[in-house]
């Protein structure tokens, strides 16, 4: 790649994309949603930090569009990082944990929002039952 400016060599750099992964409380339960889109499956809200967001407007932003809920008192649970974690292209998702207090509704890239319990999580995407064995773990400590 050339510089636009001097002509001389840049080196080019791949670099893990940063994404978030919310895990929304409603009372004893979390949000999950199932995936419109591929890789498909059950998984926790979450998606791409656009350009100039912070990492807490992300997760407010992608619980929203695609759970509908307005989450409170987010707060920074743990970053996961295996270049393997998702098998499109190697990104770092810093996950949030949240509260909110209606039921969820699918939304954007979500084909159903639903709520589970530690007992009854169903087969999830990406590393998430990772994620969530931690958050579980973390709750009982």
């Amino acid at each position: 790649m050339k510089c636009p400016h001097c002509g001389g060599e840049v080196p080019v750099h791949k670099n893990p994309v940063p994404t978030v992964d919310i895990i929304i409380e409603i009372e004893d339960k979390i949000v999950l949603i199932e995936r419109k889109n591929p890789p498909f499956g059950w998984a926790l809200p979450g998606g791409f930090v656009d350009y100039g967001e912070s990492f807490e407007n992300a997760a407010a932003r992608e619980a929203e569009e695609e759970t509908g809920l307005k989450v409170q008192g987010l707060r920074q649970f743990h970053t996961y990082s295996d270049p393997n974690r998702d098998a499109r292209l190697h990104t770092a998702s810093t996950v949030y944990i949240g509260q909110a207090d209606s039921p969820p509704t699918a939304g954007d890239d979500a084909a159903r929002a639903e709520l589970f319990t530690e007992d009854n999580l169903p087969t999830l995407a990406f590393d998430h039952a990772k994620i969530l064995a931690d958050y579980f773990h973390s709750k009982r400590q």
